[in-house]
């Protein structure tokens, strides 16, 4: 999606020729291969690791630090470390990735001379970057939390935290550009308060 608004905004007259149904389908088949091939990597290597401590989590999700913490194999655990440094920096080059195409997309929107064609420009921005944010944000505090503050109820509310929050108010947030539904909450806000 960033790609598609850096096209929009920094490149418009190209848009069409960049953004064609091959490329977004390109895009698209990427993404879910990429998806697939992590899932099944980590999925392998989970099922390959020796559980010395039964196999039974005190989880609502089959997570990674939860599952090292019942395998008894060193080598297994190098392995699973490796696949999470793989994917990690995997992620982390789609998260650079979006933060150069966002800097050069507010680049060109702030040498935009009209005030409505800079309002008009973020607004098509804005909700992406917000949904990028929140997962990013959840997700980060879920896996960068130190060990200290650690527990499994901590555990599980912050999973559901970055699992569910983020797409739930996934429609909220690109909605927000309607009119139509921002008067419709603003209506619904004041009759609860006043």
């Amino acid at each position: 999606m960033c790609y598609d608004r850096y096209v929009a905004i920094c490149k418009p007259l190209h848009y069409g020729t960049l953004l064609g149904s091959r490329a977004c389908a390109h895009m698209a088949a990427a993404a879910w291969a990429t998806g697939f091939l992590i899932a099944l990597l980590h999925t392998a290597n989970t099922f390959s690791l020796p559980l010395c401590q039964g196999n039974a989590l005190g989880q609502f999700f089959c997570e990674i630090p939860h599952i090292l913490k019942l395998s008894c194999s060193h080598s297994g655990y190098l392995r699973k470390i490796g696949l999470m440094f793989f994917t990690i920096s995997l992620a982390f080059y789609c998260f650079i990735f979006i933060v150069f195409s966002y800097v050069q997309i507010f680049r060109a929107v702030l040498r935009i001379p009209s005030e409505q064609g800079r309002h008009k420009a973020f607004s098509m921005c804005l909700p992406h970057l917000a949904v990028v944010s929140l997962f990013v944000s959840t997700a980060a505090f879920a896996h960068l939390k130190p060990p200290s503050i650690s527990s499994p109820s901590m555990d599980l509310v912050v999973s559901v935290l970055y699992s569910v929050v983020p797409p739930s108010l996934n429609p909220l947030i690109y909605s927000f550009r309607n009119q139509e539904v921002r008067d419709a909450i603003k209506k619904r806000m004041t009759g609860c308060f006043f």
